[in-house]
């Protein structure tokens, strides 16, 4: 693994838009950023494919002890709503299930688990089309680790039979950025290509009808089926919390409530607690570790907001945020290595148990919403 720099292709924000990501600078800077690329061997690959895979089957043996122990309640994860997490885990409704497994890798261990983005996951079209693209550009005669386009697509097929009406509804807010509208965009192709009818709709124009007690859009059109790109803790602190527990069997949401498992970082310490030393995992608890640098993370924060690092004791690196009401948890520190463009992570993507390829973002110690999108290539 190394990073290398290139030339950047002239027109590559006419590109990368063309493409769907007009979202691909921030402040005069490029976020999707081709003046560099990291270069792997096919082993390196390999490797990352396979922890994501081993990831996901301990994941699996986390969410049936989560349950099987009566934990939901120290996740934070609101009373009203565990018999119908219990309810989705075991009928599993249709879903695209599919994740983002962030990792610590350098080509000299094995990669380590930070958290699996996995209810909301973005930078999903850079990794699945744009760095595509890029390569077939810039490295026609090399190969990328990126499935994940044909999987996705895959996926809906798959599941479509069991969407009533074959139409989905696609919601989100308006953010200010433009990464939540892109990922929407982004995965309403993904149906279409599938066969599926698709709407766009904003979380904030989603009707109730009390008569037919279903979720309606602005035409008051049922929503049989709806993908949120919409936190499920997010959900249930809304107004219309009790009616969307009440009309699950109405309305469809993809993904599930059950991802509130695995997606809140209260999954970790179990992790660890139940495969300890595990080579693709990190120590982690509920308490501070007795000893060593580790990360102080909220149970529900994003982007890297609240985080802090603390190495002997003392706070070398934090983030603010509105996250620190959640609760903690402390993972060791994982010491990422500069590459001379910043500290590299590892989104290594999965759908349906399947490894589906990887994007990488740079910043600093402390990965946030800032952080660079950087393609790759593999040499052998």
């Amino acid at each position: 693994m190394r990073r290398t720099p290139v030339a950047p292709r002239p027109d590559w924000q006419a590109r990368v838009e063309a493409l769907g990501l007009v979202w691909h600078s921030m402040d005069g800077r490029p976020y999707w950023d081709e003046s560099a690329c990291y270069r792997f061997e096919r082993r390196e690959i390999d490797e990352i494919e396979a922890a994501t895979a081993e990831l996901y089957r301990l994941f699996l043996a986390a969410g049936e002890h989560v349950l099987a122990n009566d934990l939901l309640g120290s996740f934070g994860i609101p009373e009203p709503a565990w018999a119908a997490i219990r309810r989705a885990w075991g009928e599993e409704p249709p879903a695209l299930n599919f994740g983002r497994f962030d990792l610590g890798y350098a080509g000299d261990g094995p990669p380590r688990l930070f958290e699996f983005n996995c209810d909301t996951p973005t930078s999903l079209i850079e990794a699945a089309v744009i760095q595509w693209d890029w390569k077939e550009a810039v490295f026609p005669a090399l190969d990328q680790y990126s499935g994940l386009h044909e999987k996705l697509v895959d996926k809906w097929r798959d599941i479509a039979p069991l969407l009533p009406g074959g139409h989905v509804h696609f919601a989100h807010v308006a953010d200010d950025a433009g990464e939540d509208t892109v990922t929407i965009a982004y995965l309403r192709d993904t149906a279409q290509a599938a066969g599926l009818a698709t709407t766009a709709i904003r979380m904030e124009d989603i009707g109730w009808s009390h008569d037919a007690r279903r979720f309606v859009d602005l035409g008051d059109r049922a929503i049989e089926n709806c993908f949120h790109l919409y936190p499920w803790e997010w959900l249930l602190a809304e107004e219309f919390a009790p009616a969307l527990l009440e009309s699950l069997d109405g309305t469809r949401w993809i993904e599930p409530i059950w991802k509130m498992i695995w997606s809140n970082k209260a999954i970790l310490p179990v992790l660890w607690e139940l495969f300890p030393g595990h080579p693709n995992l990190l120590p982690a608890s509920r308490r501070r570790l007795p000893g060593g640098d580790q990360v102080a993370k909220p149970l529900l924060g994003r982007e890297g907001a609240n985080v802090s690092i603390l190495r002997g004791g003392e706070v070398v690196a934090e983030t603010g945020g509105r996250y620190d009401e959640s609760g903690w948890i402390y993972q060791a520190l994982y010491p990422l290595r500069d590459f001379g463009g910043g500290y590299p992570v590892i989104g290594a993507w999965i759908v349906d148990g399947a490894p589906a390829g990887m994007g990488i973002r740079e910043d600093g110690l402390i990965t946030g919403n800032t952080a660079r999108f950087v393609p790759h290539v593999i040499e052998d």
